[in-house]
């Protein structure tokens, strides 16, 4: 091996280099020569490089030890390479005009056509010419061998997108054939993945006002066809910034964990979510004209208790008595959450100042620091997030919903309204929250009063009944009452009062009317009534009727029936 290199004098370093190549090139040319091969092919390696064979001669056809597998490859390739001229623009019809000057430049600069130059406005037939060519151009580079197969045997191969078309070739021009080849016009075939065609839909979809797919595929097949045209299409249409802005989809996420101060378990009230709503109206004496309110809406984040006070402005100061005595009746909460009030929506003036108030970096600031002094942390949600505060959104539907179905339009005086407050409180903080056990027959419910009084702030204080004793009559008059109430299920008679369902009517503008008639279905029970109200009689079926309740009569009034009544 000393033979193969010839090394001239050179510095230390490089040579001490070159030295330990030399040796790493021996190293593996006798481990590859182990197996034979060197020595019984290539033995031209162990005589000096004068006797070498030429460095261009061709690798033998047969290599022995060598397993040969050959693999067709296919690569996606373009016969043509794609021409500069629909990078000139990226609007069809400018496009089309622009390559129109320069094919006039072309023209006029031509020595033939000197006597005969283009001058002026562009034509309609120049600009129909040009588009034509720009056409066959793009077919050119989609689909150069389907025009060789067609021009020569009229056929295209089996794999070809043109397979299923029926196709005429007139001028380069690939055409849409079939019954109507004779027309003058026919349209156009345009490759799918051509710059060209997208350049023509996006086109056709602006000057036809941002048409849909459908609109877009009729539009554009009157002069041209596209392959694959309702995809690209549906693309064209949603890649459109225009048509996005007026329906934008909004970005959607996974519902989060709940935080922390959700899910420990605390004392009522510990964590609390506030917000305001209103306005609302009072009167503070019965001669005294209507005065605008707010209402703060405390809620408890663990056990969903709330608590409502009335505020009577939207200052600082209003908001700042309100939340003390929120703290001297229930006590201080160590957090309080607060909507950015950004989710506030309408138009109104006092909508507006309750937006900028709990928006203004000087209220949040003096409210924190507020509450700072007293050991209790205020965290503001993020602007126009209002799924961050869904639990005291929720409260302030329901209180709203209670407070509109009560008094609807009329105006109360602030005893009344604060009167109304609280129990509307109570009701909220009897709401049913869990069953309190898996038994069917239990049919007490959990509710957020059960946190503060252990019981519903609705129901009645149960008396002592451990020294009463049970007597045959009374068992037998629960049983019966319980018989009673089992069977009363089917209330729906001639001359009940219900209210008639109208699906364009809110509740409370439903007329009333009583039932004169009832029809019954085969299995006895009843399906449609006729109903009569003060506009007449009507027929309808029981889904659209409300049976109003009906107030029982107390045990203790003397009947025909009680034997002791006479006495």
């Amino acid at each position: 091996m000393d033979a193969l290199f010839s090394i001239e004098p050179m510095k230390r370093e490089s040579y001490e280099s070159l030295t330990r190549l030399v040796d790493e090139f021996e190293r593996n040319l006798k481990m590859i020569d182990k197996m034979g091969f060197i020595t019984e092919n290539w033995t031209w390696l162990n005589q000096p490089s004068r006797f070498w064979p030429p460095i261009n001669q061709p690798m033998p056809d047969n290599l022995p030890n060598i397993a040969q597998a050959e693999r067709p490859i296919s690569l996606p390739v373009q016969a043509v390479p794609p021409n500069e001229l629909f990078e000139l623009h990226s609007s069809f019809p400018r496009l089309v005009r622009l390559v129109t000057y320069l094919r006039r430049f072309q023209h006029n600069f031509s020595h033939q056509n000197r006597n005969n130059r283009k001058t002026g406005h562009l034509t309609t037939f120049e600009l129909n010419d040009t588009t034509q060519f720009l056409v066959r151009i793009a077919l050119q580079e989609s689909f150069a061998r389907e025009l060789s197969e067609i021009s020569t045997s009229g056929l295209v191969s089996s794999r070809s997108e043109l397979k299923n078309l029926s196709r005429i070739l007139i001028d380069g021009i690939l055409r849409v054939g079939g019954r109507l080849r004779k027309t003058e016009n026919t349209q156009m075939i345009l490759p799918a993945r051509h710059m060209l065609t997208e350049r023509i839909l996006v086109h056709y979809h602006e000057k036809h006002l941002h048409a849909g797919p459908q609109l877009l595929v009729a539009c554009v097949r009157e002069k041209f066809w596209p392959l694959r045209i309702r995809n690209l299409a549906r693309k064209v249409v949603h890649s459109c910034v225009n048509c996005y802005r007026c329906k934008p989809n909004n970005l959607e996420q996974l519902m989060g964990d709940l935080p922390p101060e959700r899910v420990t378990p605390t004392l009522p009230f510990l964590n609390t979510g506030v917000d305001l709503c209103g306005p609302f109206q009072y009167r503070k004496s019965p001669r005294a004209s209507a005065v605008k309110c707010y209402v703060a809406i405390f809620v408890c984040l663990v056990t969903k208790a709330t608590h409502v006070e009335l505020v009577y402005d939207l200052s600082t100061a209003a908001f700042l008595v309100a939340l003390h005595r929120f703290t001297a009746c229930i006590g201080t909460p160590k957090l309080i959450e607060c909507d950015n009030a950004k989710n506030f929506k309408g138009a109104a003036k006092e909508l507006a100042k309750l937006r900028r108030k709990f928006y203004d970096q000087q209220h949040q600031t003096v409210v924190i620091n507020h509450c700072a002094d007293d050991g209790i942390a205020f965290k503001f949600i993020p602007p126009r997030s209002p799924n961050f505060g869904g639990l005291w959104e929720a409260a302030v539907k329901s209180f709203k919903k209670h407070l509109r179905a009560t008094i609807g339009n009329s105006v109360l005086s602030q005893d009344e309204f604060i009167t109304r407050m609280a129990r509307i409180e109570a009701w909220l903080n009897s709401r049913p929250l869990t069953p309190l056990s898996a038994d069917t027959n239990d049919l007490e419910v959990l509710t957020p009063g059960h946190f503060l009084i252990h019981r519903p702030l609705t129901s009645f204080p149960e008396s002592d009944l451990s020294e009463i004793r049970e007597t045959a009559s009374t068992v037998g008059r629960r049983t019966t009452n319980c018989i009673d109430a089992f069977g009363s299920r089917d209330n729906i008679d001639v001359g009940t009062l219900v209210l008639f369902k109208e699906d364009n009517l809110p509740p409370l503008k439903w007329k009333y009317g009583r039932i004169t008639r009832v029809y019954r279905g085969e299995d006895n029970n009843i399906c449609v009534v006729i109903v009569r109200t003060a506009d007449g009689e009507y027929t309808r079926s029981i889904s659209n009727i409300c049976v109003l309740p009906k107030r029982q009569p107390t045990t203790d009034v003397a009947s025909p029936a009680n034997p002791n009544s006479e006495q």
